[in-house]
């Protein structure tokens, strides 16, 4: 992998140059919410969005510190689109892209585009997108991306180009070939990294990872190698009764996911009413058209077959359904558990309901090592 440096001042026109052949998304920050910490070190409580590099003012762009408030798979699948073939897909760059987000196109790649067929839709914005990863200087108080073996920075694939921030400036990584030839395009205001330059990256990556473990340490998660069993062992806990009392069914936490993609596909009605409209919006061309919308499986009807049976009738069963889909469903399917860590869920949750509180009391209360629970019971409900 090519690994370039770039000045800190030389950021904004990067930028602009890209801005010229892509729609440019750039995080900036905005207040959020104070957290409390119970380590010596204060953890950030700013906000970050995206927001198109022409509506922004320069004074405004920021590298974020870590994942931003929308979920990457906005970009790739909307929450409610017409699902027209003739649309044109702009070409647009992502900067600031974190690690958490990455992974989680490792679940929407499986999807959208592992089936026998692939989603046309979905494979036209990927393949329009360049992808601009960077990584985590800072955490969140709900991050636990290391808990679940993702680090708090880009590998060696998935992104584009990768920015590590220095004091200086940006190392840069190259992970495609259409990143090289933005980087040819632009070889003016790039240099190649020296040794030096790259140890000081290792030094501030190890850093932030120590204090990552030292901020996970208190919630005990389970290791990765274990979550699988663990919420298998955990299918008749309690606990699930006990949390979904306090769930509102809002669906915030399927939104906000990074890795979800539960949908509907319906067909929107053309103007006008009754059968007669109907066929004369067809004789006339304006035929009804598919829609897709995005689904949740907290919703109450999420598994309501035509009949009106519903294997989740109970809200309990549906948040049980979540965990399965993403610690059994997928490691089976995919050999990956469909969580990034970014801790999304847990900001947009009304009830304060915490995907980490969840596997750590399944984890003590329902041992993998001590029950065979789990085995042979219900697949979770899929889309």
């Amino acid at each position: 992998m090519k690994t370039y440096y770039l000045k800190r001042a030389d950021l904004i026109k990067f930028l602009d140059r890209l801005n010229r052949d892509y729609e440019v998304y750039i995080p900036i920050q905005a207040e959020g919410k104070s957290v409390t910490c119970d380590f010596n070190f204060k953890l950030p409580d700013a906000d970050y969005y995206l927001e198109k590099l022409s509506r922004t003012e320069k004074e405004n762009i920021v590298f974020n510190r870590y994942r931003t408030v929308e979920p990457l798979r906005t970009f790739f699948t909307f929450p409610q689109e017409k699902l027209d073939t003739s649309t044109q897909e702009k070409k647009i760059a992502i900067f600031g892209v974190k690690n958490c987000d990455l992974f989680s196109l490792k679940i929407q790649d499986f999807v959208f585009l592992g089936g026998d067929v692939s989603d046309p839709f979905y494979s036209k914005r990927r393949e329009n997108t360049l992808l601009v990863a960077g990584d985590c200087i800072g955490f969140k108080e709900v991050c636990f991306c290391l808990a679940l073996g993702i680090n708090p920075f880009p590998g060696n694939d998935g992104f584009d180009l990768s920015f590590s921030p220095l004091d200086e400036g940006f190392l840069v990584d190259v992970g495609s070939p259409k990143a090289d030839g933005i980087i040819s395009k632009n070889a003016s205001l790039f240099s190649p990294a020296t040794a030096n330059l790259i140890s000081l990256r290792d030094k501030k990556r190890e850093s932030i990872i120590k204090k990552l473990k030292e901020h996970l340490a208190p919630h005990k998660i389970p290791s990765p190698q274990l979550l699988q069993e663990v919420v298998k062992a955990g299918y008749e806990s309690e606990l699930w009764q006990e949390e979904a009392l306090r769930c509102v069914e809002c669906g915030g936490c399927n939104f906000a996911c990074d890795t979800c993609h539960c949908f509907l596909l319906a067909d929107d009605r053309p103007q006008g009413h009754g059968l007669a409209s109907y066929g004369q919006s067809h004789r006339f061309g304006n035929a009804n058209k598919r829609a897709r919308l995005w689904d949740a499986c907290l919703y109450a009807n999420f598994a309501r077959v035509a009949g009106g049976a519903n294997p989740l009738k109970y809200r309990s069963q549906r948040l049980r359904n979540r965990y399965l889909k993403k610690f059994d469903f997928f490691p089976d399917n995919l050999g990956l558990a469909a969580c990034c860590g970014c801790g999304r869920c847990i900001d947009v949750c009304p009830a304060k309901i915490d995907i980490r509180k969840i596997l750590r009391i399944l984890a003590e209360t329902s041992p993998p090592w001590q029950s065979e629970a789990g085995q042979g019971n219900q697949k979770p409900v899929t889309r």
